[in-house]
């Protein structure tokens, strides 16, 4: 309770706003821990992950690269980039 008055003479703000507000941002948190997870575990995308948490990708990028969450990268992503890759550096010798 203490800590809530603190908040309170600090913000110069009711009680029930900072309820909410540290209410939204534990739920912003745990959205970003749960879809990071789903990520790791392969179930989803970094873009769906991203998505579903409210995030932008490069957050979930970053959020997910601070726990040391290993990159889901599949075989056909990995064939698909050396062209596009090349195909890119060609384009910008040009």
């Amino acid at each position: 309770m203490r800590d809530l008055e603190l908040i309170e003479e600090i913000e110069q703000i009711d009680r029930s706003s900072i309820a909410r507000r540290l209410l939204a941002k534990a739920v912003r948190k745990w959205k970003l821990e749960y879809y990071a997870r789903q990520y790791g575990d392969g179930k989803l995308t970094l873009a769906r992950a991203a998505h579903d948490a409210g995030a932008s990708l490069w957050e979930m990028r970053e959020y997910s690269r601070a726990r040391k969450m290993a990159p889901q990268y599949a075989l056909e992503d990995l064939r698909q980039d050396p062209g596009t890759i090349s195909g890119s550096t060609t384009r910008a010798q040009r």
